[in-house]
């Protein structure tokens, strides 16, 4: 029988060692092959013919010689080469079927074409088509365990044929087989395969002969017999071989399928491996919830709690801070260490002080109010002038001791509502409008401290409570410091005796309390204290007037107190006229942000003037008490969740190794599927895939499984936490948290599984072929 020389083996030898013993499986064998033949190779056991038939099939390595294809020599041939080779030219169908057990008939079928690149479409198409050829079209959604063994043969076959293969190598194809059953197979591979060249290795000589159009002998590894040798010919067409590749979308789903027979120790190993995961879940829950909780009441308290400015300030060096920061340290962790000695040491707690004067000038206090009202709510000021009020208190007219009513200024409205009407509710009357109003301020049990109620002209002796609506309405005047002070013929001032005078002055201005507020629930910290508030505008307009008085006059041109007649110095002086009302600059300015993450612009704001003042005398240092307890919160919250987590992630790493230990006994377990998924054409790195994204599967669901867990466990922490504190909903997993713990899970997981996955990508075809 003549034709075209599809493969030609040249001189080939092949021996295995075990440790000093050389075996010669194959010695100098030279034999060639027409495109179109069947072609059966018999011989004893220990002949070489299996061997011979993994080395044609790209198995099996050559240690010298030649096997050439369609006129290619194979001498240069890489992995990727022998790869592709089996994937395109050669389909095995094995003794013992090799069928991968978790996988249905027809993705058993498709399994070549995968590797091939073939779209899916295409593939199942061919696949069914190749099925109904050997008669099972109708089993084509069975897995290979519910199958005979005839038609489990009947499945390798269809395989074998489904990437139409130039090549069919059939090793003991009915070796496993009944007498009747062998027949049929034997027909079948005669019927579907007769284009092809096949080559089967077989025992039975009768077989051999009724079907084979040639018998090829073998004994002792060489060839001994050939019925029909080959006349050598030209090669019909040069060969090319088309690269194999696994893509992850099918290596997952042969994982996924693989994992699916093992359903119990898959959870028990995610169960294992998300331990970590739910510890470091629950740890960064509880951390984000109560660093919330603390967020929370700190933009509460940054409404209440203003950026403080005050005339006098003290700065502390960096390395007293960094000593006191020490000390606390130490004396928190019980490390603080005590002097032994006899001796008392002194130091000064201002040497490394220094003790800074604010100056407000006019520049400073318009660069102030020129703040962008979208980033600070209102301005406070504090002035040291002193309100001559006056009250006819049950007809009678009588002089009103400021200090008693702890009168005191609210802030300023720059935008939105005003200060009050952001932080106090109205218990009775109504917000101020201007100047004129006044605010009766009581706590949260709605009391006002006595001297208050007496100054205002109750009778407390007789009576203990009152009626909120008795304070609405109550008059004041706040006389200007003409009619208020008089000179003396000593050339001083004293206060003018005539009240009746002085209340019905036409320059006086008329006060009236409008409405009795209360600090609002959700307020933690109120800045104005029980008693009676004015408005900053009254205090600016009692100050317009005052510059221009008698007694101002007087007492800038004196080096005394006009009032007492006493000497004063130049400081005292000062304080004397701010007093009077002279110098209406403020001694504490306080800054309100719309919120808490406005705070930051306005310290911006403030550095920028700074900034551009060239002497650090003129610089305005300020106070940020918000920021300070902030650093320190976050400061602790961030050091407990550090440790924690690191406590929780030793679990992770026993996850790592207990991964790469579960990940080899899979691969001791799917041997025989390595060997397969070789036989087909996989790859090393294809072989590596699957394995790899077995444990993809695994480390995405043991991430989830840990924060689903952790997830539920958040409703049981949350009732406990509520029940002792009182503070809802503290733990919460961050879906972003989430995402990155399912994601280092996944990471940590393949990590610990890649070992093992190299391990399975270099195991030897033939030897996985025959595991069990």
């Amino acid at each position: 029988m003549k034709g075209f020389n599809m493969l030609e083996l040249k001189n080939i030898r092949k021996s295995y060692v075990v440790g000093d013993f050389k075996t010669d499986a194959l010695d100098g064998i030279s034999v060639s092959f027409r495109k179109s033949e069947f072609v059966a190779i018999l011989g004893a056991s220990g002949s070489g013919k299996t061997t011979c038939l993994n080395v044609i099939g790209g198995l099996d390595r050559y240690d010298e010689g030649d096997l050439i294809i369609n006129g290619k020599s194979t001498k240069k041939f890489k992995d990727k080469d022998w790869d592709a080779y089996r994937n395109n030219t050669i389909g095995f169908v094995f003794q013992n079927y090799n069928l991968i057990s978790h996988l249905s008939i027809i993705a058993n079928v498709e399994m070549g074409m995968t590797l091939s690149g073939i779209s899916r479409s295409k593939k199942h198409k061919t696949a069914v088509e190749v099925l109904e050829k050997v008669g099972l079209k109708d089993h084509m959604h069975k897995k290979p365990g519910q199958l005979s063994g005839g038609q489990m043969q009947r499945v390798a076959i269809a395989r074998a044929l489904a990437n139409n293969p130039d090549i069919l190598l059939c090793d003991e194809p009915t070796g496993a087989l009944d007498s009747k059953t062998s027949t049929q197979i034997m027909d079948l591979i005669k019927e579907v395969a007769s284009d092809k060249l096949i080559i089967m290795v077989t025992h039975n000589a009768e077989l051999a002969s009724k079907y084979a159009d040639r018998i090829v002998e073998f004994q002792d590894g060489k060839v001994i017999a050939d019925s029909n040798p080959y006349q050598e010919g030209l090669a019909q067409e040069e060969f090319r071989l088309k690269k194999t590749s696994m893509s992850f979308p099918t290596a997952l789903r042969l994982s996924f399928n693989n994992i699916r027979t093992k359903l119990g120790r898959t959870f028990l190993t995610a169960f294992a491996s998300s331990i970590g995961i739910i510890g470091i879940a629950l740890i960064l829950s509880l951390s984000v919830g109560f660093q919330l909780q603390i967020d929370d009441f700190q933009a509460e308290a940054m409404t209440e709690f203003p950026i403080i400015i005050t005339q006098q300030t003290r700065e502390i060096d960096r390395e007293s801070y960094d000593e006191h920061e020490d000390e606390m340290f130490d004396r928190m962790t019980g490390n603080l260490e005590y002097v032994d000695s006899d001796e008392v040491f002194v130091y000064n707690q201002d040497e490394r002080r220094a003790r800074h004067t604010n100056v407000f000038t006019e520049e400073y206090l318009e660069y102030l109010e020129a703040i962008n009202p979208a980033i600070c709510k209102s301005i406070g000021y504090n002035r040291a002038v002193g309100l001559n009020l006056l009250m006819k208190k049950n007809g009678e007219i009588s002089q009103i001791n400021s200090g008693n009513l702890y009168f005191a200024s609210y802030p300023t409205k720059l935008a939105g509502a005003s200060y009050l009407e952001d932080n106090y509710d109205v218990l009775a009357g109504e917000y101020p409008e201007d100047e004129t109003g006044l605010v009766l301020v009581v706590d949260n049990k709605n009391r006002i401290e006595d001297k208050v109620v007496a100054e205002l002209g109750f009778d407390i002796e007789k009576k203990e409570n009152f009626k909120l609506e008795d304070f609405i309405g109550l008059e004041l005047k706040a006389v200007m410091n003409d009619d208020y002070y008089m000179s003396t013929e000593y050339g001083g001032f004293t206060i003018a005796q005539d009240y009746e005078q002085m209340y019905e002055s036409v320059n006086n201005i008329t006060l009236k309390i409008v409405g009795v507020l209360r600090s609002k629930e959700t307020v933690k910290f109120p800045i104005v204290n029980e008693g009676l508030a004015y408005s900053d505008q009254l205090a600016v307009r009692v100050i317009e007037n005052a510059k221009k008085s008698a007694i101002v006059k007087s007492q800038e041109d004196s080096d005394y107190n006009v009032l007492s007649m006493q000497e004063i110095d130049e400081e005292m002086k000062k304080q004397m006229l701010s007093f009077l009302g002279q110098n209406g600059t403020p001694y504490l300015i306080t800054v309100y942000p719309i919120n808490f993450q406005t705070k930051d612009e306005i310290l911006e704001y403030l550095d920028e003037y700074n900034d551009s003042q060239a002497d650090n005398k003129d610089k305005v240092i300020y106070t940020d008490m918000a920021d300070t307890i902030t650093g320190m919160t976050s400061g602790i919250m961030d050091g407990i969740t550090m440790v924690l987590i690191a406590f929780s992630s030793t679990a992770l790493i026993v996850s790592l190794i207990m991964i790469g230990i579960i990940t080899y006994i899979s691969v001791l377990e799917r041997t025989k599927e390595i060997g397969i998924l070789k036989a087909l054409g996989a790859r090393k790195k294809d072989i590596s895939r699957v394995f790899d994204a077995e444990t993809f599967i695994l480390g995405v669901f043991s991430g989830s499984l840990g924060i689903l867990i952790a997830w539920l466990l958040t409703i049981p922490i949350n009732s406990v936490i509520y029940n002792v504190t009182e503070l809802k909903n503290v733990a919460q997993l961050q879906f972003s948290h989430a995402v990155i713990l399912i994601t280092i899970s996944t990471i940590l997981t393949m990590l610990g599984g890649h070992i093992p996955a190299r391990i399975a990508s270099r195991k030897d075809a033939v030897e996985a072929l025959r595991s069990e």
